[in-house]
């Protein structure tokens, strides 16, 4: 289902798993910048541009999910 990018990211962190391309996401509220961790890799230091089509397309087709799934990662597959 794909995570609206409307009052959502006006109130909170938000994760985004995006498992077709092994792909998490983070969008800091207080920054408002967002962040790439692909699957068996650490967090990107470098911020994503909102026009990016890799994150335009989890927020499509992919999934919320939790800070503490986030930041456990996901082995590569």
């Amino acid at each position: 289902m794909p995570v609206s990018k409307g009052e959502l990211f006006d109130k909170q962190d938000v994760y985004i798993d995006y498992d077709f391309e092994e792909v998490m996401y983070r969008y800091d509220l207080k920054t408002r910048k967002r962040y790439v961790k692909f699957y068996g890799k650490e967090e990107s230091p470098y911020v994503v541009p909102h026009d990016n089509r890799l994150y335009n397309d989890a927020l499509l087709y992919g999934e919320q999910i939790t800070k503490e799934e986030y930041e456990k990662g996901k082995p590569k597959q």
